[in-house]
């Protein structure tokens, strides 16, 4: 069986919870089922060679452009001509964005499965009209697609909700806890760091994600710890510029890094925090909680999904309340790693995954 995946920018090592969910789930689901023939359909500006091989997954570039408005689409377009070109049976396409395509997929005779990364209409950057765009997405990713993944229980029921029909194709893997690879271990010192001296977030430097929220609540309280910020933004903006324009000595904002490198963050972090407004199933979230990093998360309903207790929440958007639980003692927010990678195991969701790309060809 050969299978194309589209909608993600590229793997390995490009910043994104789609990209770290292919780059996690695709090389185990070769791993387990050697016969399938596995393709990533990579966005050009993303990657450094225009073909080659991931861990046992092909790699290839279709044209896009380097746009925030029509990267996606035009990516996954490119990308689903590519596959009937090269004889593909089934397209895996990951977003909603991109889910706009699944009837033209369909079209072209190629099975489809959709995964739903999170209601990407409710990201603060979109306007009425990509907002509108990225409902149709849903619609009809989850109208014409063979079958629906979606990565938090509770997108998995809001989607049986309403979309009752779709009820038997619809089903919910969660995205996982990964083991990230061996820190080098000059993290510390690259970014003049101590052990359990600094704050953590780990995310793009965009609206939804709420750093600017961890930034006034971090100098509300004058807090004696490092805040340091590790991701980029995939394009300049005034808000990345807005919030770049705090970096001091106490306020360090990393760049995008490689995972090694995240790993000894989180492994000496005193404190992560993650204060979006909007997330799927937050994988950032979930590396922390693998490498056992004391976590504080707003109460979005996809950081609920995860099932901490309540002390570890603090109402998204207030700024009070987030700063009042960063005074609070660290230990209060200490999670069980062993529990995280028991929950949200990447080999699991290869397994589930695998299984319907045959369910949908019988």
């Amino acid at each position: 069986m050969k299978v194309a995946v589209t909608g993600l920018r590229g793997i390995p090592d490009i910043m994104g919870g789609v990209e770290t969910h292919c780059e996690e789930m695709l090389p185990r689901v070769k791993s387990i089922d050697p016969m399938l023939n596995i393709t990533v359909f990579a966005r050009a500006p993303y990657i450094k060679n225009s073909q080659y091989d991931y861990r046992g997954v092909s790699v290839v570039s279709v044209p896009s452009p380097d746009s925030v408005w029509r990267e996606a689409i035009t990516g996954t377009f490119n990308a689903i001509l590519a596959a009937r070109k090269d004889g593909m049976d089934v397209i895996h396409i990951h977003a909603i964005g991109p889910a706009l395509l699944a009837p033209l997929a369909r079209l072209m005779g190629l099975k489809v499965v959709v995964t739903h990364h999170g209601e990407d209409y409710n990201r603060a950057k979109w306007g009425i009209f990509p907002r509108f765009v990225l409902r149709m997405g849903e619609r009809f990713g989850i109208g014409f697609a063979n079958h629906v993944i979606a990565v938090s229980p509770s997108l998995t029921q809001r989607l049986r909700q309403s979309f009752p029909r779709a009820n038997n194709r619809i089903s919910y893997i969660p995205n996982g806890a990964p083991e990230l690879p061996v820190a080098p271990g000059d993290a510390l010192s690259r970014f003049s760091l101590e052990p359990r001296k600094f704050i953590l977030a780990v995310g793009r430097l965009v609206p939804e994600k709420g750093l600017h929220d961890l930034i006034q609540a971090h100098m509300r309280i004058r807090d004696s710890r490092k805040l340091v910020i590790v991701g980029g933004a995939d394009h300049a903006s005034d808000y990345s510029q807005s919030l770049l324009k705090y970096a001091d000595e106490n306020i360090i904002f990393t760049g995008l890094q490689d995972r090694g490198t995240v790993r000894e963050l989180y492994e000496n972090a005193d404190l992560f925090v993650m204060p979006s407004y909007h997330e799927g199933l937050p994988i950032a979230a979930l590396e922390a909680g693998s490498c056992s990093t004391p976590m504080l998360l707003s109460d979005i309903q996809p950081n609920l999904d995860i099932a901490l207790p309540a002390s570890h929440y603090f109402p998204v958007g207030d700024q009070g309340a987030l700063a009042k639980a960063l005074i609070r003692p660290t230990h209060s927010y200490r999670v069980d790693a062993s529990e995280f990678r028991r929950k949200f195991d990447w080999d699991q969701i290869a397994t589930q995954t695998s299984s319907i790309y045959h369910k949908i060809m019988q």
